[in-house]
């Protein structure tokens, strides 16, 4: 007789499958604070949750600051504002030369000097304000 042969497609089986399963029913107040419960931990999957917990099994919680996320997308986009100046600035520079005489030049870098240490002052207030930041986040987090 033909012997059967195994096929070797698929996935390898685990070596030691989890083949037990549980039912566990919620009442709506139940429901909601596993939800919150879940949300907080940033696990995958709520099975791995309940087991993790059950089984008193360390689990992270993160927490989200959203008046950190706002700050740094603000930060971000006042970083990218901030490249876009310098840009512009080198081109200003290059039509000044090109196209001014001597003086007139000479006077509109007087201005577009002026202009850029108004603009140094406000970084170095950012950076100032970014440390500040960063020092109460970390005091929050400890």
């Amino acid at each position: 007789m033909k012997e059967k042969r195994k096929s070797k497609a698929g996935r390898n089986p685990k070596l030691d499958p989890a083949v037990y399963r549980y039912t566990v029913r919620f009442n709506e107040e139940e429901h909601n604070r596993f939800l919150a419960m879940f949300g907080k931990s940033g696990v995958y999957a709520r099975s791995v949750f309940l087991k993790a917990h059950f089984f008193g099994q360390p689990f992270k919680v993160l927490k989200v600051d959203k008046t950190l996320v706002d700050y740094y997308t603000k930060l971000s986009d006042f970083h990218a504002q901030f490249r876009a100046v310098g840009t512009n600035y080198n081109q200003v520079v290059k039509e000044l030369r090109l196209h001014f005489s001597e003086k007139k030049a000479m006077a509109l870098f007087y201005k577009l000097e002026q202009h850029t240490v108004e603009l140094v002052k406000l970084s170095r207030r950012i950076v100032e304000l970014s440390r500040e930041m960063e020092a109460k986040w970390s005091q929050k987090s400890v």
